[in-house]
């Protein structure tokens, strides 16, 4: 038993040393030369951007809601229509606010009546007060009698006054009452195109504590973009300042503008501090929606076909300044250039390199648990 695991133990270690001697001997050769990292410095576009994320939104929208209570009757339009300023959009249950202004015109009749019963009362008092005046300048009336007739012509035109006044406060109520009967038909207070509409055909709305909401009208033809940018970035942006967007749904295609407006108080998210950045855009063919999500990108810099290298082939030396390693022929050179703006992956050269020139990008050389450079040709020699 002991010779047999013995055998075995002996086979074991052959496997192993096979193996690492097959690794051993087919591990690439090394000549001795140091393989150099090299791009070649092209003509291409730099931009140095803040990106940012936003949503869409219309530019101009109102929500439609009810003046007065009642249940919702009728809804003339749907999601997606697109309504002209004026249009009939939905109708509430006037059946009680028609009621109501059926009894206040009966006041009001009543209270017209009493007005010319008051005017005849007044009349009559006049009346009987110039006669009893006419009498006192005969002596053939007393003092008495005239004072009373003119006490009584004040009371009547006191009276009269006070009819006249309820009927100007019933006058009041009517006007009140026809304009809630009219607010029970909801016009478009504006064209757009209908976005939502969270009310329902038969359900009761109350508008005595808060505006109920039935329905939202947007105009898409410009929208508007939200963009929350970092406190860090907030103080490189400028007004009109270019800025174009992608959409989640459409990352082929570009939407050009300017910046409007960054609002000052920011919003904390996450103990984040993000600002809007609010800018416009037209909409004509209308691919914009409400609430699209937006990668945005602001300009802060650009320069169009610039020569350009690999921003770690340059090693600054001091502002708008730097070396390049440049080869040549076979051979190393080191060029001094002028830079420009930099996207942190490519950066502009202004001079001391052309296009096609073949730049040296230093790379670190390390072979992390690999073998020695030179020890596979020492092991074949």
């Amino acid at each position: 038993m002991k010779k047999k695991g013995r055998s075995w133990l002996w086979i074991v270690i052959l496997v192993v040393v096979a193996g690492a001697a097959a690794t051993w001997y087919f591990w690439p050769e090394d000549d001795g030369q140091q393989r150099l990292n090299t791009s070649k410095a092209e003509v291409r576009n730099i931009e140095v951007v803040v990106t940012a994320t936003g949503r869409l939104q219309p530019l101009d929208f109102v929500d439609v809601g009810a003046q007065v209570s009642g249940q919702l009757e009728r809804l003339h339009v749907e999601v997606g229509d697109y309504v002209e300023a004026g249009t009939l959009l939905a109708e509430i249950d006037a059946t009680v606010l028609e009621a109501r202004l059926d009894g206040v015109r009966a006041q009001l009749k009543f209270q017209q009546a009493q007005l010319r019963e008051r005017q005849a009362s007044l009349d009559l008092a006049l009346i009987n007060l110039n006669r009893q005046q006419r009498l006192l300048v005969d002596n053939a009336t007393s003092e008495e009698l005239v004072q009373s007739a003119e006490a009584t012509a004040r009371g009547e035109a006191a009276r009269l006054d006070a009819v006249k006044a309820q009927i100007e406060q019933t006058e009041s109520s009517l006007r009140a009452d026809e304009a809630n009967l009219n607010y029970t038909r909801i016009f478009a207070p504006m064209s757009g195109t209908v976005t939502s509409i969270p009310a329902r055909r038969g359900q009761t709305l109350n508008a005595a504590q808060t505006t109920p909401t039935i329905l939202t009208i947007a105009d898409l033809s410009v929208m508007r973009v939200e963009a929350q940018v970092s406190e860090a970035d907030i103080s490189r942006l400028r007004d009109e300042m270019p800025v174009y967007f992608t959409t989640l749904g459409n990352r082929g295609q570009r939407w050009y503008s300017q910046l409007d407006l960054i609002e000052p108080t920011p919003r904390v998210e996450n103990n984040v501090v993000l600002y809007n950045a609010l800018f416009d855009i037209p909409n004509e063919e209308g691919r914009l929606l409400p609430q699209m999500t937006t990668q945005v990108f602001f300009v802060v810099a650009s320069a169009e076909n610039a020569l350009s290298v690999p921003a770690g082939a340059v090693r600054p030396t001091g502002r708008g300044q730097g070396t390049v390693q440049v080869l040549r022929n076979g051979v190393t050179e080191t060029v001094t250039v002028q830079t420009g703006i930099s996207d942190r992956v490519y950066i502009e050269i202004k001079s001391g390199l052309n296009a096609g020139d073949e730049v040296i990008i230093p790379a670190q050389q390390a072979m992390p648990g690999g073998m020695p450079p030179g020890a596979a040709r020492m092991m074949r020699g």
